[in-house]
């Protein structure tokens, strides 16, 4: 079976005091997440949402870390 992977679009990209946030979109199975990169300490956070939640999560993607964990 031959399947093709299709990179994420990305909608949207931030970067602030060392933290870089990235919105992206998953067209093959149309799902969003978010990517966090902290270049400080070397944090590394993926959050899948919701669609209707994108741009909250994009926003303050630590808070949807903690509802995640909860």
């Amino acid at each position: 079976m031959n399947e093709t992977l299709t990179l994420p679009r990305e909608l949207d990209h931030r970067e602030d005091g060392g933290v870089s946030v990235t919105l992206l979109w998953y067209e093959d199975s149309n799902r969003v997440a978010v990517h966090v990169v902290d270049t400080q300490t070397g944090e590394e956070l993926d959050l899948e949402v919701a669609g209707p939640d994108a741009m909250d999560a994009f926003q303050h993607p630590y808070a949807y870390r903690l509802l995640a964990a909860a």
